[in-house]
């Protein structure tokens, strides 16, 4: 559960501290107050990618950072005893910098991560959806992933896509040896040829940027040189320099203490300093004598540039993608070597794996389809909580077809899978971009992420104006929905209308004020009264007014707590 969200520098918030509770929580406030902001600083900290027009004028860096309570969280602990960070008493700690240089740092309990590896952790903790993640019901596939998700079937989607893909690199190393073995006795030469290229190399990631500091450096040799020597010549012991000047201070100082024993440290503290500028000519000395015993360095390390350059031209864009045609190659080879010109063998072999997908998409499309009316029967029922009454949600199960209508298999199954809607009675079930408005579409995503959550550990759910498009009974029947929701989910939403609000257990207000000539958001957590006026605006724009502040009571007190 999100406990805290932390604020700084980012878009138009200088510095806010937001609270959240259990249950759920409304944010409200006027149009371009910063709610959005307010969501999109979470989603950063999330791990989503930034840039650094997120970071506040006139400032050099944004930071967010939040506490997620993760007690309990099985999956959560996994990934943390696998990247080697410690639970703090069922805290999380979550901090990420935006930097104006581009250079910035995300740490997770002080340990610095990466981005993608911050977004797989909270990918267990929390599921956002924001107004363009409408638009993806309106895309099939993604269909596909959500039965699947709902269904538990993931891990065997994903590997019966690896059997898919294993067995369709047996097909075209089939092919490749119907169509000639001398092609394939080229084929298998050309690999040998570019792995062997490549590992002569000895590649070593993140290699060509060292390379090129280096270079930098060894290309100013001659100028190294005659300012180490300067600096030799400035404290030499000959020639007046500062070390013969101390040496001579040393006697002096040493009378002076003979004279006054009180300044005996003084003595002692120039001598320290003697010995560190010492020190300091002598590590000069040794890192001039680098340069000196090796000459050439500069000129070899231009042709190993020059070679990673050649090999990304041939082989990738980067260093990355030299190294990751190498394993490639690798497993093609591989793959071809194991065939050893055997086409009877190879045929057995692609025979009994396909019998083998044909089994395990048989039983993956069984699964699915089980799941399907299961699906179809809790999104219905969410649906008429949201006032759709009459609506029929169908999840059409078909199998997938080539243009001449037979079936085929594909990288997921065999299955074509697409969400119909009926939104009104007499009316035949239609792809939902046919037949979805607006607020129907934003209610069929809220009644689809309910049902998913039932079948994931995710604890906090986050919605940015899921209320769109509707009004009226609709949105108090959304309301009540997300009120019941946020019964085992913490539930954060933005929302712009009072039937919705008066739900929340925990209502934050979001104002945009100018101070002292800049335009700042600021966030606070409504109580009774404040709460009242809040929800008197949303209703009518007058927060003061005694007709709208009457109406706010009486919602207050009918479905919610003053």
């Amino acid at each position: 559960m999100l406990e805290e969200l932390n604020v700084k520098n980012f878009a138009l918030i200088d510095d806010i501290t937001v609270s959240f509770s259990g249950g759920f929580n409304v944010l409200s406030g006027e149009t371009g107050a910063g709610k959005s902001i307010l969501v999109g600083a979470l989603g950063v900290l999330l791990g989503k990618k930034s840039d650094t027009s997120f970071i506040r004028n006139g400032c050099q860096e944004a930071v967010i950072s939040g506490i997620i309570n993760i007690s309990g969280h099985r999956e959560v602990s996994l990934w943390m005893e696998k990247h080697g960070i410690s639970d703090e008493d069922g805290a999380l700690i979550i901090r990420r910098t935006l930097k104006r240089t581009g250079r910035g740092a995300i740490y997770v309990q002080s340990v610095p991560v990466l981005r993608t590896d911050l977004e797989e952790l909270t990918s267990y903790l929390v599921d956002m959806h924001s107004q363009h993640e409408h638009q993806s019901l309106f895309v099939v596939e993604n269909h596909r992933k959500l039965l699947d998700r709902f269904a538990g079937l993931e891990k065997e989607a994903l590997s019966f896509n690896e059997m898919f893909q294993s067995l369709s690199r047996m097909k075209r190393n089939m092919k490749q040896l119907q169509e000639s073995q001398e092609d394939h006795i080229f084929l298998v030469e050309k690999l040998k040829k570019e792995i062997t290229e490549i590992e002569k190399a000895e590649l070593v990631p993140g290699e060509e940027e060292n390379l090129e500091k280096d270079i930098a450096i060894l290309a100013r040799r001659e100028e190294v040189f005659s300012s180490i020597d300067a600096f030799r010549n400035l404290i030499s012991e000959n020639r007046g320099g500062v070390l013969s000047r101390l040496r001579e201070a040393g006697a002096t100082l040493e009378n002076l203490s003979e004279i006054d024993a009180t300044l005996s440290p003084l003595q002692k503290r120039l001598e320290s300093s003697f010995i560190e500028l010492e020190d300091i000519g002598d590590t000069l000395r040794t890192y001039q004598q680098q340069f000196e015993v090796d000459p050439e360095e500069l000129s070899r390390k231009e042709e190993r540039l020059a070679l990673i350059s050649s090999l990304e031209k041939k082989y990738g864009n980067t260093l990355e993608d030299v190294i990751g045609k190498c394993e490639e190659n690798r497993r093609r080879l591989s793959d071809l070597e194991d065939s050893d010109f055997d086409m009877e063998q190879l045929a057995k072999k692609i025979e009994a794996e396909t019998e083998r997908l044909k089994e395990a998409a048989q039983t993956l499309s069984k699964k699915r389809s089980e799941a399907s009316v299961n699906l179809q029967q809790k999104i219905e029922s969410n649906l008429r909580e949201l006032g759709m009454k009459s609506a029929r949600f169908i999840v059409d199960l078909d199998r997938q077809k080539n243009r001449s209508g037979n079936s085929v298999y594909t990288p997921w199954g065999i299955d074509s899978i697409e969400f119909l809607l009926s939104a009104n009675s007499g009316e035949p079930e239609k792809p939902l971009k046919s037949v979805a408005s607006g607020g129907e579409i934003s209610r069929v995503m809220l009644a689809l992420k309910t049902v998913l959550a039932d079948s994931d550990d995710v604890s906090s759910l986050v919605f940015d104006e899921i209320d769109t498009g509707i009004g009226g009974e609709v949105a108090l029947a959304v309301g009540a929905h997300m009120r019941d929701l946020a019964q085992y989910k913490q539930v954060l939403s933005i929302t712009h209308l009072a039937s919705i609000a008066v739900f929340a257990d925990n209502h934050i207000i979001v104002k945009k004020e100018l101070i002292e000539g800049r335009t700042v958001t600021s966030v606070s957590n409504l109580e009774n009264g404040e709460r009242t006026r809040e929800i008197a605006r949303m209703l009518s724009g007058d927060r003061d007014g005694s007709a709208s502040l009457s109406h706010a009571e009486e919602m207050l007190r009918t479905y919610g707590s003053v």
